[in-house]
């Protein structure tokens, strides 16, 4: 029996929207651009109060980040610019580090560092922190509330991203299933149209992405997308390589296309069309693992651990998707629109599905180990969370597979169509499609009125035919009537088809559930990495407020004895001011900066939490207001109490202390 070709209708259009907003949920519920690189140090550090100004702000990360020339901002109390602008690149083997010089003279007061840069894997990164010199004051500054990436700029983005991905799994996967599965599916008009807008659909995407790549890294403008100067900077970028490269692919794959459709599609000869099937088929591959390929080195795979092996995984699991998702598309176009399907093409299909879900169950496992990288992470973040999602889906797919399997089996091979009652062969080579879209533009031709148009046709005179020649207008009405009943036939043979219409249902679920996993995908390849976020908490935990990383701990103590000469500063220094011996500087100074020599100075460190010290530190007199000691041991990170004795006269002196946390 032959398959025929009835509209989507109500069940497909129901089925569409159900996609749609199941996307959309998915959409709306994430994160606009999780970070991908953490910043897990800085120096000044979160909150941090100096003695004295730093002379530059470093930024610490735990991944390689892409840094423009306005990447990091310096604002004083009242918003102003206290940076110089230049940006320097401190990176020292696996240390990512970036700093800004800030300006001389700065005064005492809130410092807010904003920062913004591009991680490895393409995604947008942004924060901010304050930090104080003397003492906190008050701050004019306003940060944008919206996250990098986000906003519309960052919504458009992310629908260009989902269209790729599903252009590509159709544009990829629809070939290979009509190269490998259904090669007389090549010259079936609406398996051209699907497998074309496949590669219109990647097309128009990729360049959506090209254009709103600037303002998406950048300012969130969508006018920015139309700016020469941030396109040719994007051009620059990995990224944008990876884009460019990518459009240049489809060029070759159009030409793919071309001749699938075109020479392979007419040709007769057995041995010609195997050949010309080895060339599509090996060329098609290249050029689809380098589509791929732009997704491998741009995105997650390129960052992290193993990326020489990651890159090779990512580009394996895309094929396999786009073989499985892609072909069931056209499989699903094919059993609604196609005149027929031969079992064998739906059976080679099911083969071609089991192998590609072989291959993503290999893949995803590793890229699952490598991104993940931990239970907690998998259960206690948000990557983990939505994989565990991911795998749910996958679960329940090929549940609808293992049906769709059984349907085949159950599928009778079709046999050649009934000629009609008069003798007239309806499968004479008029394509079903065209017949269906005659028999819509009556839409008066019922089922019923089929039947009276055929009646009517058994019992037509020589006199009729000939007014039928001479009249073109009943030649039309003619025409029409015999479509209806085309369509009427098609519609019974459906009906009294269960297997077929079997297969189409639980093809067309499979479908709908493989667009939500889709929506599911793209989420994931935007969001941080669960093995990523880890890292970046323990870092953060380990260090904490701590004191400054790689900078000596500086602290300034105004006193006042009450004596003759008993006011002043005592500037401390601690280097480095981390665990285990460190260096002890003194300087005591009058209110107007100059030295000032007291008779007695000393010094106790004491770490309540823990119960240790107070522990006395006895410096030495080096000159004039300044006194040191060497080898002061710091047995244990903490917030360690710095106590401070200045004695200015035989019967003047206070005690002043600081707490300091040292790491």
């Amino acid at each position: 029996m032959t398959t025929t070709a009835p509209r989507l209708g109500n069940a497909l259009a129901r089925l569409l929207i159900l996609a749609a907003a199941l996307l959309g949920t998915l959409l709306a519920g994430a994160a606009p651009a999780s970070a991908h690189a953490a910043l897990t140090g800085s120096d000044p550090r979160d909150g941090a109060v100096v003695a004295t100004a730093p002379k530059e702000v470093n930024l610490t990360f735990s991944e390689q980040v892409a840094m423009s020339a306005d990447a990091i901002r310096v604002l004083d109390p009242a918003g102003r610019r206290a940076d110089t602008g230049e940006i320097r690149d401190l990176c020292s083997g696996s240390v990512v580090r970036y700093g800004v010089e800030l300006r001389a003279g700065l005064p005492d007061g809130t410092y807010t560092v904003a920062w913004q840069a591009v991680s490895s894997d393409s995604h947008p990164v942004a924060g901010a922190f304050t930090f104080s010199i003397g003492s906190p004051s008050s701050t004019s500054v306003a940060l944008p509330d919206e996250a990098p990436g986000g906003g519309l700029v960052g919504a458009l983005y992310g629908v260009a991203r989902y269209l790729s991905y599903a252009g590509f799994a159709v544009l990829v996967g629809g070939g290979a299933f009509v190269l490998a599965c259904w090669p007389g599916g090549a010259s079936v008009r609406a398996v051209q149209q699907t497998v074309v807008r496949g590669w219109l659909t990647l097309t128009g995407a990729t360049l959506a992405l090209l254009l709103l790549r600037s303002p998406y890294t950048g300012s969130g403008k969508l006018a920015d997308a139309f700016d020469l100067a941030g396109l040719k900077a994007v051009l620059e970028t990995k990224t944008g390589a990876a884009l460019t490269s990518r459009l240049l692919l489809l060029g070759a794959a159009a030409l793919f296309v071309a001749v699938l459709f075109g020479a392979y599609a007419r040709r007769t000869d057995p041995k010609e069309k195997k050949d010309l099937a080895f060339g599509l088929g090996l060329g098609g591959t290249v050029v689809a693992a380098g589509i791929a390929g732009t997704w491998a080195l741009a995105e997650h795979a390129s960052t992290g651990i193993q990326p020489g092996v990651a890159m090779p995984v990512d580009i394996l699991h895309l094929l396999a998707v786009a073989a499985w998702l892609g072909g069931l598309t056209v499989l699903l176009v094919a059993l609604y629109r196609a005149p027929s399907v031969e079992r064998s093409a739906v059976e080679r299909f099911s083969k071609v599905a089991f192998g590609s879900v072989a291959v993503l169950a290999a893949t995803g496992l590793y890229q699952s180990w490598r991104q993940v990288g931990s239970w907690s992470a998998l259960t206690g973040t948000r990557y983990g969370q939505l994989l565990l999602v991911k795998i749910g889906l996958m679960a329940v797919l090929i549940g609808i597979a293992w049906i769709s399997r059984r349907w085949t089996r159950r599928l009778a091979d079709p046999a050649p169509r009934d000629a009609d009652a008069d003798g007239t062969d309806l499968t004479d080579g008029t394509d079903v499609a065209d017949e269906a879209d005659l028999a819509d533009e009556e839409p008066g031709a019922s089922e019923a009125e089929a039947s009276d148009a055929k009646a009517s046709k058994t019992t037509d005179t020589p006199e009729a035919e000939t007014s039928e020649a001479v009249d073109p207008e009943r030649a039309a009405q003619l025409a029409r009537q015999r479509a209806a009943v085309a369509t009427a036939t098609r519609k019974r043979e459906r009906d009294a088809d269960p297997e077929r219409a079997g297969l189409r249902r639980s093809v067309l679920t499979e479908a709908a559930v493989a667009v939500v996993l889709l929506a599911v995908t793209t989420v994931l390849t935007s969001t941080e990495p669960g093995r990523t976020e880890e890292e970046a908490g323990r870092s953060t935990s380990a260090s904490g407020p701590a004191a400054v990383p790689d900078r000596p701990v500086d602290i300034r103590l105004p006193f006042d004895t009450g004596g003759i000469d008993g006011k002043g500063v005592v500037r401390l220094s601690l280097d480095p001011g981390r665990t285990g011996a460190n260096a002890l500087h003194i300087f005591v100074e009058r209110p107007n900066g100059k030295p000032l020599d007291v008779p007695e100075i000393k010094v106790a460190l004491t770490l309540e939490a823990k119960d240790v010290g107070p522990l006395p530190v006895a410096p030495d007199r080096i000159q004039t207001g300044h006194w040191s000691a060497s080898g002061v041991q710091i047995p244990m990170p903490g917030d360690w109490k710095i106590q401070v004795t200045v004695r200015t006269s035989d019967i003047d002196q206070t005690t002043i202390d600081k707490n300091v946390k040292i790491g």
